[in-house]
């Protein structure tokens, strides 16, 4: 290292800060910088610490994690559906839209689909139904219910529209 004054120590913790930041950089090249910042810093990092790992031994690259935020930021993925793909590519590797493809991952934005199920949960909950229509905020059950029975695959705003639409609210 040369004679700067440093302990091992501090050169061992500028070391890993200079990793993660060129680590951060590789992910945020070229997409946006919050959500990568995010997805770095609550994901990568919350996993690695738990597992005890620092970022020289991370199993997810910059590239498989940007190519994660690719896929959100072009709603071919949700951000849960996301954070299923995460915890994938962390503990099997891979190439993120190639698992999305051939697992079945993609967000569901066909808007019949999502109509369909709106439908059938309306019909089978009257009750809920009348409660909504005397308290709004409630709309919010109907989108747990499409989203739990499509198996947190569709798009929550179209979901949300959808809904607000049926209900008449």
């Amino acid at each position: 290292m040369g004679d700067f004054g440093l302990t091992d120590y501090d050169a061992s913790v500028l070391t890993a800060e200079l990793e993660a930041a060129g680590y951060f950089e590789a992910v945020a090249q070229g997409r946006d910088g919050k959500m990568a910042a995010n997805w770095v810093i609550n994901e990568l990092f919350g996993r690695l610490k738990k597992d005890s790992l620092d970022i020289a031994q991370s199993p997810v690259t910059p590239a498989q994690l940007g190519g994660i935020i690719d896929l959100i930021g072009s709603a071919e993925i949700s951000g849960k559906i996301a954070k299923d793909l995460f915890e994938i590519v962390y503990t099997e590797g891979g190439d993120p839209a190639r698992i999305v493809e051939d697992r079945g991952m993609k967000q569901v934005t066909d808007t019949g689909a999502i109509e369909t199920a709106v439908d059938e949960i309306i019909a089978a909950n009257p009750s809920q139904v009348e409660k909504a229509k005397q308290n709004p905020k409630l709309a919010g059950w109907f989108v747990g219910q499409v989203m739990k029975a499509t198996g947190g695959k569709a798009n929550p705003a179209a979901v949300n529209q959808i809904v607000t639409e049926k209900l008449g609210l």
